[in-house]
């Protein structure tokens, strides 16, 4: 495989058992082998107000695709270790796992709420490194969630 045909997976999961069950923000990224497209695929489970399980699915360009690698990369995620991170509690979890090529990373921690609970951890400049590629992440995820469900098709 070239570098640009590398084989990809991400996922993120954030989440806590609480007053209203099982409550969740999951999505993964798979890449194609030959780099050409990736499928995205999401779920939310927010039990206030019995709200149903949302889930998402799409496919995405090649070229997506290498721009979720370059931010991952760029992050510079893959160089972190996450031991001296806190571990998951009562106000919840939040999971990384990355596989990219023959590089493969995982990270578990408590839900991270604000900077300042990364500033007040044991490794702040690595949480912080955490903590800016999820945000990164989601925010492009839910554009494309947004954009893909959203958008109305003209009549032909």
């Amino acid at each position: 495989m070239t570098a640009n045909n590398e084989q990809f997976f991400l996922r993120y999961y954030c989440g806590h058992k609480g007053r209203f069950g099982h409550e969740f923000l999951e999505f993964d990224i798979n890449g194609e082998p030959d780099g050409t497209s990736a499928t995205i695929r999401y779920a939310n489970q927010s039990d206030y107000r019995n709200d149903p399980l949302i889930r998402k699915e799409m496919c995405v360009s090649g070229l997506m695709l290498e721009e979720i690698k370059r931010m991952v990369k760029e992050s510079d995620i893959m160089k972190e270790d996450g031991a001296k991170w806190p571990r998951k509690n009562k106000d919840g979890q939040q999971t990384l796992e990355i596989q990219m090529g023959d590089k493969h990373a995982s990270f578990d921690t408590a839900q991270i709420n604000s900077l300042l609970d990364v500033e007040r951890s044991e490794d702040p400049a690595g949480q912080r490194v955490f903590y800016y590629l999820v945000q990164d992440l989601k925010a492009l995820v839910f554009s494309l969630i947004s954009m893909h469900f959203k958008v109305k098709a003209t009549p032909g």
